[in-house]
């Protein structure tokens, strides 16, 4: 017996998918509502950090968050569950690659990615063009 990918495989290539836009990403928001966590309160990030993040939607089932990242503003420290970024314009930062050295991270409009819980914060300073995400949470 041969193994087959699922067929939602062909969706994810890494950690994001490469070449479907907006409105290819239903059954991923789909998963990103069946799967996830909850933030918790002190650390949400849209009421530790307004001028980053704001509450576009929000139900029983789902939140959605826009974020804007800006060079070298602030991030207090906050937290993320589980969920489906979808990029709304073409954006890109610096990061550390974890052997000292740096790599350009970069999507373009209508990229999606599926990024895992974090609790992080600090300065937006490798942040080369600004960077507009919309950020679907589970609940």
């Amino acid at each position: 017996m041969t193994y087959q990918k699922p067929t939602w495989a062909k969706f994810c290539e890494g950690n994001y998918v490469t070449s479907h836009k907006l409105l290819s990403v239903v059954p991923l928001i789909l998963l990103a509502a069946v799967v996830g966590a909850t933030v918790p309160t002190p650390l949400d990030p849209v009421k530790v950090a307004p001028h980053i993040f704001s509450l576009e939607f929000e139900n029983e089932h789902v939140r959605v968050v826009k974020q804007i990242l800006r060079r070298g503003e602030t991030q207090p420290l906050h937290a993320h569950p589980d969920r489906l970024l979808v990029y709304l314009q073409t954006c890109a930062w610096m990061e550390d690659d974890g052997q000292g050295g740096k790599r350009m991270q970069e999507f373009k409009y209508g990229d999606v990615a599926w990024a895992t819980a974090i609790t992080h914060g600090g300065t937006n300073a490798e942040v080369i063009q600004e960077c507009r995400i919309l950020e679907i949470e589970p609940l």
